[in-house]
């Protein structure tokens, strides 16, 4: 892609973040925060489009006008899609933006295919996937005539492998993949509370992500903005996990991310939800470089788990995690 097209895309991705008017301030803050620490990557200014943005000096035309060839143009909607859908399924608003994307780019019936399946992904209820371990704790539990704590070394093993997990998805070159990164995130926080005896739903969970610091928004902006910068977004076939680079080392983000989620998680449900704010903060702020210092360790096991994965199989994989 061209330098303009990439703009393009970026562009018509923040417009799809604030189409529906309804982000919070923080989420705003996250958001101007990733514009400011991805600037200047590939000849592309994120603090002045964001403000551009902001102040509606950009139109859905103008950009699609940049959008010159039928993969940018997919590329650049694929993206909108899973925007408007990382802080869960789509508004009306969003689902009308969305309608006059496609018909700007000219895209056909298949690009709603698309946001089918990036809106099947966003609805998969978080709680699904731990009915069946839920059900076995409690007849366990039963049995024992109380309940048992839980396992601190494989809760640190699920942890790790969910951290690995989502590193590997943020090396696949499908928007998909980074879409799925999010509600494995949630599911993962459910689970962990789940196993100290809080029942949650995606509400709690996405107020918890937001008081670490973790914007759903944003977080998919952040990862899916490296990969549009890094060049990965967009190839396929042999070129993944060959000279990827800075992206490769950018994919210890995701598997920090997703480690200091778990482990916060774990320190907050085993303490009985008494950490204030700023404490999840500084908690979070904290084990998110220790993720960072184990990236390198670890970046093997995710370069070998991405090699295994399936793409097409993103629904699968986020409603059996």
């Amino acid at each position: 892609m061209t330098p303009s097209e990439t703009k393009s895309i970026v562009t018509l991705s923040l417009l799809a973040a604030f189409v529906d008017g309804e982000k919070h301030e923080r989420e705003r803050e996250e958001i101007r925060r990733i514009a400011e620490g991805l600037s200047q990557a590939d000849g592309v200014n994120l603090p002045t489009l964001y403000q551009d943005v902001l102040m509606k000096r950009v139109s859905l035309a103008s950009v699609a006008g940049e959008l010159k060839s039928t993969e940018a143009r997919q590329l650049a909607y694929e993206m909108a899609v899973c925007v408007c859908d990382a802080d869960g399924t789509q508004s009306q608003a969003e689902r009308m933006f969305l309608a006059d994307v496609r018909t700007s780019l000219g895209l056909d019936a298949s690009a709603a295919g698309f946001s089918q399946q990036a809106e099947e992904i966003a609805a998969v209820p978080v709680a699904a996937a731990a009915a069946a371990a839920g059900a076995a704790t409690a007849a366990v539990a039963t049995a024992a005539g109380a309940p048992s704590a839980p396992d601190s070394a494989e809760l640190d093993k699920s942890i790790l492998n969910a951290a690995i997990l989502n590193g590997a998805l943020e090396l696949l070159p499908e928007t998909l993949s980074t879409m799925a990164i999010i509600p494995l995130q949630m599911k993962l926080v459910y689970r962990i509370g789940q196993s100290h005896g809080y029942q949650l739903d995606s509400g709690h969970i996405k107020d918890f992500l937001a008081t670490v610091g973790v914007g759903l928004t944003s977080q998919y902006l952040e990862q899916a903005g490296r990969k549009l910068l890094g060049g990965l977004l967009g190839k396929v076939g042999g070129g993944l996990l060959r000279g990827l680079g800075n992206q490769a080392v950018s994919s210890g983000m995701s598997f920090a991310a997703t480690y200091a989620l778990g482990h916060v998680a774990k320190r907050y449900y085993a303490g009985g939800r008494t950490l204030s704010t700023q404490m999840l903060k500084d908690a979070f702020s904290g084990v998110v470089k220790e993720g960072q210092g184990l990236q390198a360790q670890y970046l093997p096991a995710i370069q070998e788990k991405a090699r295994t994965l399936d793409a097409g199989k993103v629904l699968s994989l986020v409603r059996g995690a």
